[in-house]
């Protein structure tokens, strides 16, 4: 089986959706029933990575013109393909008319607020003919299932698995004293300061802090990441009174996000639109407690509350309530990571393999 994999961020590429695609593609590399995957992403540099075997990655094509201009020559020079991979709804009509062209059967990944709302006529009818689909959660695959014309059973879950450099350790003295939290309580947020992402609950943690530091008035939060919401985050701190509490880390470097995890005594993000939440893996197999929304894909990664607090991000009460137990409870192994191990993960990339190589074959979902 040979696979076109048409992704948004490839390797290279960071993030949580980078992170997945990267994860996934690995996986893909190692069956016995891929014999090559070929990759086209709109971002993500290669020079100084490696790559698995099977696996090709062709220049990044940022915008759409050149995207598509690059998608159709992979298959004129690379194909034909047996599976066409859309790592995203919206690049959903170029894969379903290039699966077409060749013959190959459509496989739609589906990571989270993209899918909740009904999508564009032409995203709708290039959804409705994906052979598979994959939903991060079962919150997105529910959403999508309300407005999609897909049988259930074509749609499934696969969630994020966690890397195994993510461990337990000490606070580093390192970025203690490069950011002065010496003998500091620290609350850590890892995430992306998008205007467009604001569901990600950094200003509902700031909006915590006058109450939690009653409880903890060494306490520091730590943002780490940015984009064009940073602003709007630093004047909510100065008109609360809690700028000098508020520390923004900017983007971390990805061979140093696993100390700055370190350096949490709790992981906060109650979001009320994530897809699934790999930072809540991430922080939980350092050992962090870990804190979260219960209302979108964050279920999934806390296991309804068993792998971290789950509370509604609008009551701040909750909230607070929550964040004080986890920085008081301390770090600890948490159990209910063996279900995203990578074992787990590879063996229900294979599964949906060969669903593709034989829809008449029925998988529990």
């Amino acid at each position: 089986m040979r696979m076109l994999a048409l992704v948004t961020d490839g390797f290279g590429g960071a993030g949580g959706i980078a992170r997945f695609n990267q994860d996934l593609l690995q996986a893909c590399s190692e069956l016995d029933e891929i014999d090559e995957v070929v990759v086209l992403p709109r971002y993500g540099d290669t020079e100084h990575q490696s790559l698995p075997q099977k696996v090709q990655q062709l220049p990044p094509q940022p915008s759409r013109l050149g995207y598509v201009t690059g998608a159709l020559k992979a298959v004129r020079h690379a194909g034909p393909f047996d599976v066409v991979f859309c790592g995203h709804l919206y690049q959903a009509p170029l894969a379903a008319i290039l699966a077409k062209i060749g013959g190959g059967a459509l496989w739609l990944q589906l990571h989270g607020i993209e899918a909740w709302m009904g999508p564009s006529r032409l995203c709708r009818w290039a959804a409705e003919r994906a052979a598979l689909v994959s939903a991060v959660s079962r919150y997105t695959r529910r959403r999508f299932l309300a407005w999609a014309m897909v049988t259930p059973e074509r749609v499934r879950v696969l969630p994020n698995t966690v890397h195994d450099r993510f461990q337990p350790g000490p606070k580093p003295q390192s970025l203690l004293g490069r950011y002065g939290l010496e003998g500091k309580r620290i609350l850590l947020t890892v995430g992306r300061l998008a205007a467009a992402e604001q569901y990600k609950g950094h200003d509902k943690v700031i909006g915590a802090l006058p109450a939690l530091l009653g409880e903890f008035p060494d306490l520091r939060y730590l943002i780490a990441g940015s984009g064009d919401d940073a602003e709007r985050l630093r004047g909510l701190a100065r008109s609360l009174g809690v700028e000098q509490q508020v520390q923004f880390l900017g983007d971390v470097d990805d061979k140093e996000l696993v100390e700055v995890y370190h350096l949490a005594d709790a992981y906060v993000m109650p979001s009320t639109g994530e897809g699934f939440g790999i930072v809540f893996l991430e922080a939980a197999a350092c050992g962090i407690p870990v804190v979260g929304g219960n209302r979108d894909g964050s279920l999934d990664a806390l296991v309804n509350g068993q792998l971290g607090a789950a509370v509604d991000p609008d009551d701040q009460a909750s909230l607070v309530r929550a964040i004080v137990h986890a920085v008081e409870s301390g770090r600890r192994p948490n159990a209910y990571l063996s279900r995203f191990s990578r074992s787990n993960f590879y063996g229900q990339v294979q599964r949906m393999v060969q669903l593709i190589d034989n829809p008449e074959r029925v998988l529990s979902v």
